[in-house]
């Protein structure tokens, strides 16, 4: 398997190209969790993998509680199908908030004392249906004589929500609310932790295949032991094919699919296609070897030609409209130029504002 089919194929396996998703409960399912600390990109990353999309789509989700928006793998912000929330936070939590607890304590004065007494304010204030705005949650706890300085308040709240305490409810105005979660989720789909591990597993390399062991442990948090109990539960599920020394995982779903390049996409920060994998080498091609400067892409949306970055580009949003800001990394022909304009109309009708597209840089980095 060639570089460029590996990319072909994560582009279909993660629905970016020809995706079968009319809504953004069964694309999350399928994805098992999205990355969402940045939520205006969060809902393109959902957005871009369904079908004629726009984001009232994704916020409606969310109103309707089919997904969900909480802390989760690797103790980031994702969102994640109301059908799995409870399975997965039973899976990964009691590692990061144990890995957390010395620092927490040490550093913060964030003690299992004040946890519980900050549970029980937080679970008081909430209940009855109740969404509150971070800043009323902070207020109940600053009125219980429980100190938010220092980023106590937001650890506080992380550790809640691994505890699967609270999740975030739908937004009032620009603002982000908490609600409780075994109010707004009813509890289901529970498992055993092996199965759970076998689960998680086969979602990713369906979902996120090719791609090898290592990038399942990165993406997932697990241990290395877990990541490889999960992974043998599959293999018999699965195809591989060694590559340059690694083992890529993946199934014969999209296997096959005949797909024509040229393709272009404008994807977000923090978008799966690149945070979900340990090795980013694959999405580059002579721009850089460096893996500090590979890694920096998590945090920029980028330009995305025939799997490949090329740029990265930025919104602007003024007056009913959108502009965007292409900074393209390497010079490109008129039907790449092309393609990647009719990328940046797709995401105004996301928006749904009529789009303006300015080069500020054409063939270099800056």
């Amino acid at each position: 398997m060639k570089k460029s089919n590996i990319l072909k194929q994560r582009l279909l396996n993660q629905h970016i190209l020809g995706s079968q998703f009319d809504n953004p409960d069964d694309m999350v399912r399928w994805m098992t969790a999205v990355q969402a600390q940045d939520f205006l990109s969060s809902l393109w990353a959902i957005g871009i993998r369904v079908k004629n999309a726009c984001e009232s789509d994704i916020e409606d989700a969310i109103a309707n509680r089919s997904i969900v928006r909480t802390w989760l793998l690797r103790g980031t912000i994702h969102f994640v199908s109301s059908q799995d929330i409870r399975w997965i936070l039973d899976l990964i939590s009691p590692r990061i908030i144990a890995s957390n607890a010395n620092f927490l304590e040490k550093n913060l004065q964030l003690d299992s004392n004040i946890f519980q007494k900050s549970r029980k304010v937080i679970s008081k204030a909430l209940e009855g249906g109740h969404t509150l705005q971070r800043k009323d949650l902070y207020n109940e706890l600053k009125s219980a004589d429980i100190s938010i300085s220092d980023m106590r308040g937001l650890h506080i709240l992380h550790r809640l929500a691994l505890e699967g305490v609270i999740c975030f409810g739908p937004r009032e105005g620009k603002q982000h609310t908490f609600t409780l979660l075994d109010e707004w989720i009813p509890k289901n789909n529970t498992m055993s932790r092996e199965k759970a591990l076998a689960e998680l597993a086969l979602r990713y390399f369906y979902s996120h295949g090719p791609s090898t062991l290592q990038d399942f442990r990165w993406w997932s948090g697990l241990t290395d032991a877990d990541a490889c109990k999960g992974l043998d539960k599959n293999k018999s599920k699965l195809i591989s094919e060694d590559i340059n020394n690694k083992t890529y995982w993946f199934s014969n779903y999209n296997k096959d699919t005949d797909y024509s390049y040229p393709t272009s996409q404008l994807i977000p920060d923090f978008d799966e296609y690149i945070v979900g994998y340990k090795d980013r080498s694959h999405l580059v091609n002579g721009i850089s070897n460096n893996k500090m400067e590979l890694n920096e892409f998590i945090f920029n949306p980028t330009i995305i030609l025939n799997g490949e970055i090329v740029g990265t580009w930025k919104r602007i949003l003024k007056a009913g409209k959108v502009k965007i800001l292409l900074n393209l990394f390497k010079k490109l022909n008129n039907e790449e130029n092309r393609i990647i304009k009719e990328a940046a109309i797709t995401y105004g009708k996301f928006i749904g504002m009529p789009v303006s597209v300015v080069t500020v840089n054409n063939g270099f980095k800056g």
